[in-house]
């Protein structure tokens, strides 16, 4: 952090200007480490008032603390060091220094049993029809028109979200009166029109506040007052999306929580794209991708795109030009959105602003969590703002004694991290392993048939080994007790499982069955035959406790299986696992696969395999322990999606670093 006075720094002849403009960014952000945190604990009025306090010309004060307050409120107040973050990301950003502020809009969203039920709706309707246009935005009721604020405005504008609501507890209407309404292509929950009076009414008094305090124009929506469920859907899923919204209980507790969000104006009507694969730009009009990025595309930059390739802006950057279209996938309009505050109607749930909890002591409010620590503006983590699956368990209660299946995607791979060709950087001409970064394990198991093995069954780094132990620790934390632990044959998936055990603090107390049956589509191997996967012997020498009795034995795997066997297999072997386990514990985990997750729980759910086409997109979209439940409903033999009993993982890249290349340069 800078704590002393910094001289302005010269700009010396001859730097081109992109340098100029790294200088002096990078000048701005280091006083920014100072100047945010002061920002954030006294009055705008006290800030900078001499050249001697600041180190900057009275002329160029201005522009330095225009850009962190952009910083802070592009990241939604939420640290110094995101602050800071966003401007260093943002160094090459064409916009950095246009004044453009961003859009603003105020939701009414619900909390609780309510949220659980139109959060089953949400996950139900997606599977069972596919994305339309009401799964863009988490469930909610909107209170107002999209309205600008200053960025210097922005605290003064939560002020009033929050001086609002305060006057209006007690007189909030609990419960909402919701009433199901469908047409040809809309499905909704409509607000009684007395009750939604009432609510008009709050939003109006929210107008007078912020015209007040933040010298905003809020207009107050004036249409009828809904929860959407679906739109702009294809007309035969009509009867299905009808069939669960029917299912939604609307009489469900719910605490309505009024919710200040913003998004940048100049994407408002751009699709919203999101980074699945690494990509280095080849020429100078390309675009550098990173997983977690997201992308901002308009139809109308695309008439001169070659076939294969989409022009898109940065997300994390700013910057923009052409990436290959198969290293993206669709995204929600909202997880690029950033969350300036949450307050609840209720006296026993404290208000919450960008950095403060949601739901205080109350069980079963909107998990703060989300809110506060997923914003896109900050570039090393690159996290989604809006997951409104996931539920707060405040008080951890034990679960009801229902079957569920739980199936988790393995961790970091060696190969995807280091390269295809990452065993001639560890192993010498003799075959012995040597450690060359961090992040590779300090030993491997010996294999029996020699290290090339390793070329198609590789294993998990030292942070694949973490984010498994982390998962593990958060099932321990949930009270959640497994069972019965299954992993496909992959040294990855079996080291995976393992350090799950670790921090479920059950390792050597419960044995990881191996079973070939659960290895991915056979179709995604390269060669012509199939890995040479440890021995349980070996694994067993290499502390890893295993117990080999497959329901789907190894010589009953082929190469290049079709579609069709794999799906089959996959669904045979989870029956088989379910009906072996069936009263003898309640909760089975499966390690393995991305595509387990889909191939394992679908056909369970009483539902028909996609097209190989659509599964693929699927799978692209689950990262590392990518984590799922499903839950038997009753003794009927019919599962069920449900939400996991743990938070989800989510965590930005880390590119390697050589010092000498980038440090020592002429």
């Amino acid at each position: 952090m800078w704590l002393g006075r910094v001289n302005p720094l010269p700009t010396p002849l001859g730097l081109n200007e992109v340098t100029q403009r790294t200088v002096l960014l990078s000048d701005r952000a280091d006083r920014a480490q100072y100047s945010v945190h002061r920002y954030q604990h006294a009055p705008l009025s006290g800030m900078w008032t001499s050249e001697r306090r600041t180190g900057l010309p009275l002329g160029k004060r201005d522009v330095c603390m225009a850009l962190i307050l952009k910083a802070l409120v592009s990241t939604g107040g939420r640290s110094v060091q995101a602050a800071c973050d966003w401007l260093f990301s943002h160094v090459d950003d064409p916009f950095l220094d246009d004044p453009l502020p961003r859009e603003y809009v105020l939701y009414l969203r619900p909390s609780g049993p309510l949220l659980h039920q139109l959060s089953h709706f949400w996950q139900q309707s997606r599977i069972t029809c596919g994305k339309n246009k009401a799964h863009n935005i988490f469930p909610h009721i909107t209170l107002c028109q999209f309205f600008m604020c200053a960025d210097g405005k922005v605290e003064a504008l939560c002020e009033a979200l929050q001086s609002t609501v305060t006057q209006w507890r007690g007189r909030f209407p609990s419960p909402l009166p919701l009433e199901l309404y469908t047409s040809s292509n809309f499905i909704g929950l409509f607000v009684e029109e007395q009750v939604a009076e009432v609510l008009k009414a709050f939003a109006a008094d929210f107008s007078t506040e912020a015209a007040t305090k933040a010298d905003v124009h809020v207009e107050p929506h004036k249409k009828q007052l809904h929860v959407t469920l679906a739109y702009h859907f294809q007309p035969d899923h009509l009867p299905s999306l009808e069939k669960l919204a029917k299912g939604v209980d609307v009489s469900m507790g719910c605490d309505w929580l009024a919710v200040l969000f913003s998004r940048d104006i100049r994407f408002a009507s751009h699709e919203t794209l999101r980074v699945m694969y690494p990509y280095t730009p080849q020429n100078e009009d390309e675009l550098e991708l990173v997983p977690g990025d997201f992308i901002f595309m308009s139809p109308v930059e695309q008439n001169s795109t070659s076939e294969g390739w989409v022009y898109g802006t940065s997300l994390s950057t700013g910057l923009s030009g052409l990436l290959p279209e198969n290293y993206i996938s669709r995204a929600d309009e909202c997880d690029t959105w950033v969350f300036h505050g949450s307050h609840s109607f209720l006296s026993c749930a404290s208000p919450s602003g960008s950095g403060a909890a949601v739901g205080g002591a109350c069980d079963g409010l909107l998990d703060s969590r989300l809110l506060e620590d997923r914003s896109p503006g900050d570039p090393p983590s690159l996290n989604v703002i809006c997951q409104p699956m996931q539920v707060l368990r405040v008080n951890s209660q034990p679960r009801l004694p229902k079957r569920t299946l739980f199936v988790c995607r393995h961790g970091e791979r060696m190969d995807v991290v280091f390269g295809k060709h990452w065993l001639s950087q560890c192993f010498d001409a003799k075959g012995r392993y040597m450690r060359t970064n961090l992040n590779m394990p300090p030993s491997l198991p010996v294999r029996s048939g020699g290290y090339r093995d390793y070329d198609k069954d590789g294993p998990i780094t030292v942070f694949g080994s973490t984010q498994a132990r982390l998962v593990g620790e958060a099932l321990l934390e949930s009270n959640t007790v497994i069972d019965f632990i299954y992993s496909s044959p992959s040294l990855r998936c079996v080291q995976t499982a393992h350090n799950i055990l670790k921090g479920l603090q059950q390792d050597g107390k419960l044995k990881i069955k191996v079973e070939p049956g659960l290895f991915e589509w056979t179709k995604w191997v390269s060669g012509t035959s199939l890995p040479a996967w440890i021995p349980p012997a070996d694994l067993a020498g290499a502390n890893l406790s295993v117990d080999a009795t497959p329901h789907i034995p190894v010589s009953k795997l082929t190469v290049s299986e079709s579609y069709d066997t794999y799906i089959s297999r996959s669904f045979q072997v989870t029956r088989e696992i379910l009906s072996d386990c069936k009263n003898m514990g309640n909760n089975v985990l499966i390690v393995a696969h991305a595509s387990s997750l889909e191939a394992c729980t679908r056909q369970m759910q009483g539902l028909t395999p996609q097209n190989s086409k659509d599964f693929v997109q699927v799978v692209r979209k689950i990262p590392y322990l990518g984590f799922c439940a499903c839950e038997e409903q009753g003794d009927t033999g019919v599962w069920q999606l449900v939400d996991p009993p743990i938070l989800p993982l989510t965590h930005g890249p880390n590119h390697s670093f050589n010092w000498r290349e980038t440090l020592l340069q002429d």
